[in-house]
């Protein structure tokens, strides 16, 4: 690993990138390219309900473009405010190799800050160390890896496209973490037993679900959701096993059950109910709600059954249902619930 010269540490820190030709969202998908950059409200959002477990500890920002990441300037500018012992960030190789002055030698980077040595609150020269690392920076190389194991505890904005193999290796390596996924994970075997295990849960969340991020993509937001440079992604949350106080909070339950309102699946017996506010208090067999009741999920309060599709479904007997096939969903009256997927709980 070769140091740069110190003067860069405060470019990457202070400085900005031009935002390159916008491409459609799809196109971005289907090539994987994974470029959504956290604005730093939504980071402050986040992170003041977590103060309580930074103190002494290392923190990996490990998906975290030097250029772009508010994550590495947040717990810079809340260093001594959080009492961390050490703060690193990495991120996969530049996409933009001038700057970096290093010629055509495309190179990934790894930054170490350990405070304000001086007292006079800037960040200065010698403040940051900024090196390159050997690969390209991809948190699978085991050069990422061996500074994974150096941290105590990991927040970023992970790609989208290996949320799950990001998630598992954090749990590999058992580090307590805070990251962005979206809530399509949740219905994902691995994803979802975790949840159930009580391994991880959701943060507190982005306001009304969904967030802007700094991207070069096309946005496809409405007129009134759209913000200029920035791209609307819906269903976004955060994941963590850090302790909060949200996830004890109970729901609050005033519906009354009745047959007519939530009707019984044809393939497993459950009854459906579209929104998670209408859960009724006096029920107490299984029920199918919407995925976006894990925002809600309090383990005191509701078991989790399973998913009613696909191998989760079969594995809690979901039945065939009118066309014969067990992941196209649960049914009602022989219409399949699908696109909306239902997580299967039970009030304890």
């Amino acid at each position: 690993m070769r140091r740069l010269t110190l003067s860069l540490a405060a470019a990457l820190f202070l400085g900005g990138v031009a935002m390159g030709d916008t491409t459609a969202l799809t196109a971005a998908k289907k090539a994987k390219k994974d470029e959504f950059y956290t604005q730093r409200v939504d980071i402050e959002n986040e992170l003041r309900h977590y103060k309580a477990h930074f103190k002494d500890k290392v923190v990996l920002c490990n998906c975290d473009d030097p250029r772009e990441s508010e994550f590495f300037k947040y717990f810079v500018e809340n260093f001594e405010k959080l009492g961390l012992k050490r703060l690193i960030a990495t991120c996969y190789k530049s996409q933009d190799v001038d700057l970096f002055s290093l010629g055509n030698c495309e190179r990934a980077i790894k930054q170490v800050y350990e405070g304000d040595k001086n007292g006079n609150m800037v960040l200065d020269d010698d403040e940051v160390g900024v090196f390159e690392l050997n690969g390209d920076g991809d948190f699978r190389s085991e050069e990422c890896i061996e500074i994974l194991k150096e941290a105590d505890i990991v927040v970023t904005n992970p790609p989208f496209s290996l949320f799950r193999e990001y998630l598992a290796q954090l749990i590999r390596y058992e580090k307590k973490f805070l990251i962005i996924g979206h809530q399509s994970a949740l219905t994902h075997s691995d994803c979802f037993s975790l949840i159930r295990g009580d391994k991880i849960w959701l943060g507190f969340g982005f306001r009304g679900g969904a967030a802007h991020f700094k991207s070069r993509y096309e946005d496809v937001a409405t007129a009134s959701n759209h913000k200029e440079g920035m791209i609307r992604v819906s269903g976004v949350v955060w994941y963590t096993n850090m302790e909060i106080s949200k996830r004890h909070e109970k729901l609050p339950l005033y519906k009354k059950y009745t047959p007519e309102e939530f009707p019984k699946y044809d393939n497993y017996d459950a009854i459906n109910i579209d929104k998670t506010s209408d859960i009724p208090y006096d029920y107490d067999g299984v029920m199918g709600v919407p995925i976006t009741f894990i925002d809600k999920y309090n383990p005191g309060q509701f078991e989790l059954i399973g998913i009613g599709r696909g191998e989760l479904g079969r594995e809690i007997g979901v039945k065939k249902n009118a066309r014969g096939r067990t992941d196209l969903q649960l049914t009602i009256n022989g219409k399949p619930t699908w696109p909306f997927q239902r997580i299967l709980i039970r009030r304890r």
